[in-house]
């Protein structure tokens, strides 16, 4: 066992009996949705993984230990502090050689994965190439985490703010595969259709398992992005969602907002500005991840008996 890992109880006894277990993130409950919302879907998120037959291990970086598996009074905690880091691959050691709170990003949530022995991970949405990236060169460590970690990743896409056309490009020079289900499309967060196609379409968590398999089985080494389109029902329309964006991103640069502090300002401009809408939206299709993330789970779980 890596010495700066902290495996729950239930964590533990999952892996060592070889039981499904889905790792979730845990900025989205610290940086991307207010109080008490996010205690709430961190809780429903856990609760769904659990009703689909795997077990749960939220993840965040606690007094100095990666914590793998966290228990009620530490998710409350992770909700509630606001002076909780934002830790992504280079700021793992920092927080955990200065004893810090820190919660992980979708890059050092892989990580953490990884190391506890991991291979899905759920999150609402990855980062990407930002808008505006040929000057600012603001591209998110997700990426190229995903080029180098061996984790599966459920998302709804990529986030609307980002430039989803780069993302993608950038995903293909790294040799990641990007899988749909439902459809042909690549998700966009908020919205189901990005405008773009995903490489390869599986529906099936018994086709995704299968390919995950036979990608990781050729040592190729990289993670597989799994795009799960938003539920119709809580999808939000392109061009009211662009106008927000645009919105927030004016907002953004006239305030001076910049790297990691980006990404949740833009959040809860858009959350303002759509007046709940957009933090209904990532209600609705986190959960609506966490289902397809524990199915794949298990059936990764299936395929190794």
């Amino acid at each position: 066992m890596n010495p700066y890992l902290q495996l729950s109880p239930e964590v533990l006894q999952a892996r060592f009996e070889g039981r499904p277990v889905v790792a979730l993130e845990s900025t989205i409950i610290a940086h991307g949705m207010p109080w008490p919302q996010n205690l709430q879907t961190a809780q429903a998120v856990e609760a769904t993984v659990r009703a689909q037959g795997a077990v749960p291990a939220s993840i965040a970086i606690l007094d100095g230990r990666f914590c793998i598996g966290l228990d009620a009074s530490q998710l409350e905690r992770v909700a509630q502090d606001r002076s909780m880091l934002k830790a992504s691959r280079r700021d793992i050691a920092y927080a955990m050689a200065q004893r810090r709170n820190a919660a992980t990003t979708v890059s050092a949530t892989m990580i953490g994965a990884h190391l506890a022995g991991i291979e899905v991970f759920v999150t609402g949405g990855i980062g990407g190439v930002h808008r505006e990236a040929s000057t600012t060169f603001d591209i998110s460590a997700d990426l190229q985490e995903l080029a180098r970690t061996p984790v599966a990743v459920v998302c709804a896409g990529a986030k609307s703010i980002l430039d989803i056309g780069l993302t993608l490009e950038y995903l293909e020079t790294h040799g990641v595969p990007v899988l749909s289900r439902e459809q042909d499309a690549f998700a966009a967060f908020y919205t189901r259709d990005s405008g773009f196609k995903a490489d390869h379409r599986l529906d099936s968590a018994t086709e995704q398992a299968a390919f995950i398999r036979a990608h990781w089985g050729l040592g190729l080494g990289s993670g597989v992005v799994l795009s799960n389109p938003i539920p119709v029902q809580a999808a939000i329309d392109p061009p009211l969602m662009n106008a927000w964006i645009d919105q927030a991103l004016r907002d953004a640069q006239a305030a001076g907002i910049q790297g990691k502090a980006t990404t949740p300002f833009l959040l809860a401009r858009i959350k303002d500005l759509s007046e709940g809408r957009s933090l209904a939206a990532n209600q609705a299709l986190v959960l609506h991840n966490a289902s397809v993330g524990a199915e794949l789970a298990v059936a990764l779980a299936q395929s190794d008996r």
